[in-house]
């Protein structure tokens, strides 16, 4: 079709400008209901959203078209993406719906869907909803008046999930003892992250949890690590942990206030779930942005990564075929296929907690046996979204870029897909020449795309 509303991650845009306004998600609701409604039983759908300011709008649009497709809607409130892919799943829903636009700032909203088994819909039922939406002479199949759906609010979801994210960390096991930074982003998670790590005994310092509905993600959270290593260093914790907006990702600092990003907890978790008996076929899976090093390292210790593209759906949908149980990003998506069914920031720092507790060893060290090649990535905002093979220079550019690498590096192209950006990444093991290699690719890339 010759557009698609939706990118990697559901659809996601800049508020009131098309396509993040009331109107096409009212559409979109309606749209959602006709494909999930089947059969004579009681249909349900719960939306879920963050802390942003224009969430209202958006739940209310997707409400009024899901309850006139005669879906019944039950709303949450502000909890995390992971939370949402759970509770269809507890409350046999048909469906689940996020607003939300993740490690986005505040004036960017978005919507995605989760069936009823907590999966994020494959492209072709998003194009499916897409369809329906986009043909504007589409004739909806309204039910009878008695055929409406109702609309709910429940109070105890965040509950719900605290008790499900901690019934996913080993019961003879506590975290009395271990102080413990969290950054919501004021987003999301900001009652439910700290609440659950105070109810397994830490001691919690909290950052970002006074969301405001226009300071989500404002220099906190995942996207900004420098705050709660700051904050570690000076409170002397043992951790930090710093979510992006809507909790579905995670950034851990260790001991020292030093980064460890996601390729480096993919290794540690990686060992341990070897190591216990609990990874099939010692597989790993991540995306094409994973370094160099991470496959290196799952070779060495018998095990091996496999690639996807980017987007943590499409690292849980390799999961489900190669009956995967770990996956992730290196931006800090971690899938625990056991337990979830999407990247779960809160889930995932609790199973690293678990493996410090059972090695009984500082993070800096069971970290620490990943060491990335170093690697630059440079955003370049593009106005065309071009295919590569059509621009030459960009090509003879990265040609020359990996003879010179000579095989002990690579370079990545791709287009980011939820905003106008190509994102150019050069690894190697030279840092300078890395750096200089990706800013000449980026000149590149910035001139032949504009």
């Amino acid at each position: 079709m010759a557009e698609r509303l939706f990118g990697t991650d559901g659809l996601r845009g800049t508020v009131n400008n098309y396509p993040m306004t009331v109107d096409v998600a009212l559409r979109l609701g309606l749209a959602a209901g006709v494909r999930f409604r089947r059969g004579d039983h009681q249909h349900k759908v719960v939306i879920g959203k963050d802390t942003r300011l224009s969430g209202y709008m958006f739940e209310s649009a997707l409400t009024s078209g899901l309850c006139a497709a005669g879906m019944h809607v039950i709303m949450t409130g502000p909890l995390p993406t992971p939370a949402i892919s759970f509770l269809p799943r507890s409350m046999r829903a048909d469906l689940g719906v996020v607003i939300s636009a993740s490690h986005n700032p505040f004036h960017d909203n978005g919507i995605k869907f989760f069936d009823a088994d907590g999966y994020k819909l494959p492209d072709l039922t998003e194009d499916e909803i897409s369809a329906m939406v986009l043909d504007s002479d589409f004739k909806w199949p309204y039910p009878e008046a008695r055929g409406v759906g109702r609309a709910t609010k429940i109070e105890d979801a965040g509950g719900r999930y605290i008790v499900y994210t901690k019934s996913c960390f080993p019961p003879q096991l506590t975290l009395s003892g271990l102080r413990i930074v969290i950054d919501c982003a004021n987003g999301a998670s900001y009652k439910v992250a700290p609440l659950a790590l105070e109810e397994l005994g830490a001691e919690v310092f909290r950052i970002g949890t006074s969301p405001d509905g226009t300071n989500i993600n404002e220099h906190c959270g995942s996207l900004y690590p420098e705050v709660v290593a700051a904050k570690v260093r000076e409170v002397r914790a043992d951790v930090g942990l710093a979510l992006d907006g809507d909790a579905d990702r995670l950034i851990v600092v260790d001991e020292h206030g030093d980064i460890i990003d996601g390729d480096q907890l993919m290794a540690m978790c990686a060992q341990a779930m070897m190591a216990r008996g609990e990874l099939p076929g010692n597989l790993l899976v991540a995306t094409a942005m994973s370094n160099m090093a991470l496959e290196i390292f799952m070779k060495d210790h018998g095990g091996s990564l496999l690639r996807t593209k980017v987007g943590d759906r499409y690292v849980m949908e390799a999961m489900r075929r190669e009956g995967a149980m770990l996956g992730g990003e290196q931006s800090g998506h971690l899938i625990f296929h056991k337990y979830s069914t999407t990247g779960d920031g809160l889930l995932a720092a609790l199973q690293i907690l678990r493996i410090m507790r059972e090695k009984d060893k500082p993070l800096s060290e069971l970290a620490g046996r990943l060491k990335p090649f170093p690697q630059k990535l440079i955003n370049v905002r593009v106005e065309k979204r071009l295919p590569f093979e059509e621009r030459p220079a960009i090509g003879e550019a990265v040609a020359k870029v990996e003879a010179e690498l000579a095989g002990r590096g690579r370079v990545l192209l791709r287009y980011s897909g939820t905003e106008s950006l190509c994102r150019v990444m050069v690894e190697g093991e030279n840092p300078e020449k890395v750096k200089t290699f990706a800013e000449d690719l980026a000149v590149v890339v910035e001139r032949e795309l504009r």
